[in-house]
């Protein structure tokens, strides 16, 4: 199977390739040109919304992996809405459907943080592992055509950051704790 990977975790590929899988990665904007070349596109912190033509173009063999607990905290920095917003903290691997994060979910984990040790970037650390290790044993499920489909149903509203950043003292290294004493 040939899979195109949008990611700038190069090294990530090498479990994909495990499969015996080639493995095209793409840190750029992909094309409709590129979908011909693969069977299956798998994105992971990609920082773009795939086209919805693409998305068709890989006839359901698409999807997405994200450090947020959706449908909470679409698009960038979700980690930080997470507590902006005291919404669900975890990570999802999903399908795409050409939407910023909004397709048909596929498998969730629910992370908690130490609230006196975590930082943004600890934190952030620690949704990485989680999300590599959901992917890494829900794959061959998605690779199989196996995988169950669980529509989103909610949201979290965008707002803008700028609102916020006086409670990132120490940017991504401030103390959850300290953002979350600043939202008060």
């Amino acid at each position: 199977m040939k899979i195109l990977f949008l990611s700038p975790h190069k090294d990530f590929a090498d479990f994909i390739k495990s499969y015996g899988d080639m493995v095209l990665t793409i840190t750029g904007s992909v094309t409709a040109s590129d979908v011909n070349h693969g069977d299956f596109i798998v994105t992971y912190d990609y920082h773009e919304t795939v086209p919805a033509e693409i998305v068709r173009k890989a006839n359901g063999n698409a999807i997405g992996l994200k450090t947020a607990y959706l449908p909470w905290n679409r698009g960038a920095d979700s980690n930080l809405w997470s507590f902006i917003d005291g919404t669900p903290k975890g990570v999802t691997v999903y399908f795409l459907d050409g939407g910023e994060d909004s397709g048909d979910i596929i498998a969730q984990r629910y992370l908690k943080f130490d609230y006196d040790a975590d930082t943004l970037a600890t934190f952030s650390d620690k949704l990485t592992a989680c999300l590599e290790d959901l992917f890494k044993k829900t794959w061959h499920y998605i690779r199989d055509g196996k995988a169950k489909r669980y529509p989103q149903v909610t949201q979290h509203s965008e707002n803008g950051k700028a609102p916020y950043e006086h409670v990132l003292t120490n940017g991504k290294d401030t103390l959850l704790k300290d953002i979350i004493k600043g939202l008060k």
